[in-house]
C-alpha cells in the first residue's frame, strides 16, 4: 500500500510539539510492516536545508501568492524515508517557528502558507504532480494539513483515499470567511457542510468533514470531543461523522526515548538494573542548583506553559508541595503570566524549584531520567506524549484522568497496588485540590521504597511502541482504499 503522509513539522528537524514525534516515527514503523511511505512537507529552514539528495520533481505557479514554486523529493536523514518538501521561498523561508514570527504573532499569510500544503498534497494525490508515484491513501494531520481532503474530494476522478488525525482539536486554523474564493474550491463547500464555522474558513473542519475517516491520537480522546466540554464547538460535526471517528494511540521511538540506551544521560539504566537513575537524579539536582538530596521527591514537568496543561492548578499547589520538602524541576515557555509566576516561585525557593524557560531536547531527557514523578496535570490531553516518557523512564506519571492520560496511567490505587498493576497517580477534577491530593498521595507512596520500585518497574514494562499503533493504522487504512489494493 502505498501511503502519503501529510504534515507540518516532523522531528528531529523541526518540533513544536508531539506532532512532530508522531511524523518521525510513524512512517518508519509503516514502512517495517510492508507499507511504501512518503511524507510531504512545507519548505520551511529546517526541513528544506536538512532533507538529503533532493531531486527536482516538478515546478508550478504562480499560486497562493507565490510566484514560482518547486517540489523536490529527498530523504529524511537517519531515517531515509522518503520526503517531498513544497520548495515555496516566498511563503515557507522565513524565521520563527512553522506558525508564528519571532515575537509570537501568527504568520499574515498562514491562510495562503497551508493552503499551499493542502493543495499540493491533493494533487499528488491526484497523481497529478509526480505521475511516479501515485499513493493509494493520504493521512493528513492537524488543521494544517486539513484542507488536503477538501480539495481530494473536489477532484473530480481523483480515487485516493483519505484519513485525517486531529492531534489537538483546539487549534482549528481559522480564517476570513473573504478568503475563500482564494482556494478555487466549489462555493458549495462554503456552507455548514464544508468548511464555514460561525462565518470563519476553518482548515480542521474541512479535515474533519471530508475526510473518509477520522482519528484521534487516543480512544478516550475519540469520546471526549463528541461532548460540548471536549468539542471546542466541532462536537456537532464529530457526533455527525458516527462511527468513522476513532482513536489510536499514539506510541513512543524507542530508539529515541530508552534509558538503556540513552547517550544524553549521566548513567544508562533499566527497569532491572535501576542504579544510573538514581545518579541522572543527583546530577540533575546538581545542574539545577536544587538541593542535593536522593531522598527529596522529584517532580519534573515539560510542557507549554499554558492553561490547556493545568499549570494554573500546579501554581495554586505549589506552596503545598515546597512544604512537603520535595522539589520541582520545570522546563517550558508559553503564557508570559505563567512564566513569570514559575520564575518568582524559583527564586523565592532555590533550593526546591528550578525553572528553564525555553525548550532544550537533549535537556528534556535529563530532566525526565532525573525526576521521580512527571506531572501533567492537563484540563484535556489528546494523547499526551510526556507521561509515555515518562513510563519507560520509570518515571511515574501525575495526571488528570482526560483523554490519552486516561488511557495510559493506572493511578496507585489499593487494588491496583495490590494487583502490580498501578503506574502512576490520577486525579479527575480541574482543581487545586484534587491535584494536591494526588500530590500527597504521590509523596506518602515515596516513602516506601519497596513499593515505589515495584511501580517503577511496572512502568517500564509497558509496551508503547509504534508497533502497535502503526498495525491499527494499516488496518484502518484497508478498510477504505479501493476494492482490490493489496495490503
Amino acid at each position: 500500500m502505498k501511503v502519503l503522509q501529510v504534515a507540518t513539522e516532523i522531528f528531529p528537524l523541526l518540533k513544536t510539539g508531539g506532532l512532530a514525534d508522531v511524523l518521525g516515527a510513524l512512517p518508519q514503523a509503516l514502512i517495517a510492516l510492508g507499507a511504501d511511505v512518503r511524507l510531504v512537507v512545507p519548505g520551511l529552514p529546517a526541513i528544506a536545508d536538512a532533507v538529503e539528495k533532493q531531486e527536482l520533481v516538478c515546478e508550478f505557479g504562480p499560486l497562493f501568492g507565490a510566484g514560482r514554486v518547486m517540489l523536490r523529493l529527498g530523504r529524511m536523514p537517519r531515517s531515509r524515508v522518503p520526503v517531498y518538501v513544497v520548495d515555496a521561498p516566498y511563503l515557507y523561508r522565513r524565521p520563527g517557528d512553522p506558525y508564528r514570527s519571532a515575537d509570537g504573532a501568527e504568520w499574515s499569510d498562514n491562510f495562503h502558507r497551508f493552503a499551499m500544503l493542502g493543495w499540493v498534497a491533493a494533487h499528488l494525490a491526484a497523481g497529478e504532480l509526480d505521475p511516479r508515484w501515485v499513493p493509494d491513501l493520504m493521512h493528513a494531520h492537524d488543521w494544517h494539513a486539513g484542507l488536503a481532503c477538501a480539495y481530494v474530494a473536489a477532484h473530480p476522478g481523483n480515487r485516493c483515499a483519505t484519513v485525517f488525525t486531529v492531534h489537538n482539536l483546539a487549534f482549528q486554523g481559522l480564517f476570513p470567511a473573504e478568503e475563500f474564493p482564494a482556494l478555487g474550491l466549489p462555493r458549495k463547500h462554503m456552507g455548514p457542510r464544508g468548511l464555514e464555522f460561525h462565518n470563519q474558513v476553518s482548515f480542521l473542519k474541512a479535515g474533519l468533514h471530508f475526510a473518509q475517516r477520522v482519528t484521534t491520537v487516543s480512544p478516550s480522546y475519540a469520546r471526549e470531543i463528541a461532548t460540548p466540554e471536549f468539542g471546542c464547538g466541532m462536537e456537532g460535526v464529530i457526533l455527525e461523522r458516527g462511527a468513522d471517528v476513532s482513536g489510536i494511540l499514539n506510541g513512543v521511538d524507542p530508539e529515541v526515548w530508552n534509558p538503556l540506551t540513552d547517550a544524553g544521560l549521566v548513567a544508562n539504566y533499566s527497569a532491572k538494573f535501576l542504579g544510573g537513575k538514581t545518579r541522572c537524579k543527583v546530577t540533575l539536582q546538581a545542574e539545577l542548583g536544587l538541593k542535593p538530596d536522593p531522598l527529596a521527591p522529584m517532580f519534573g514537568l515539560v510542557s507549554r506553559l499554558t492553561q490547556q496543561k493545568g499549570l494554573d492548578l500546579l501554581l495554586a499547589v505549589l506552596p503545598d508541595l515546597v512544604r512537603s520538602g520535595a522539589q520541582l524541576a520545570l522546563q517550558g515557555s508559553g503564557d508570559t503570566a505563567l512564566e513569570a509566576a514559575f520564575l518568582a516561585s524559583a527564586k523565592e525557593h532555590p533550593a526546591q524549584v528550578a525553572v528553564r524557560i525555553g525548550y532544550d531536547e537533549t535537556f528534556a531527557h535529563r530532566l525526565v531520567a532525573g525526576s521521580d514523578v512527571m506531572l501533567v496535570p492537563s484540563r484535556f490531553e489528546p494523547c499526551g506524549l510526556t507521561q509515555l516518557y515518562a513510563l519507560r523512564y520509570g518515571t511515574l506519571p501525575l495526571v488528570r484522568r482526560v483523554g490519552g492520560l486516561a488511557d495510559t496511567v493506572v493511578d496507585a490505587t489499593d487494588e491496583a497496588l495490590r494487583s502490580d498493576t498501578a503506574s502512576g497517580f490520577c486525579f479527575d477534577e480541574a482543581t487545586p485540590q484534587a491535584l494536591k491530593v494526588a500530590l500527597l498521595r504521590a509523596i506518602e507512596t515515596f516513602r516506601h521504597p519497596t513499593l515505589w520500585q515495584q511501580m517503577m518497574q511496572h512502568a517500564m514494562a509497558q509496551d508503547f511502541s509504534w508497533d502497535g499503533a502503526a498495525r491499527s493504522y494499516l488496518a484502518l487504512y484497508a478498510q477504505i482504499v479501493q476494492p482490490g489494493l493489496r495490503v
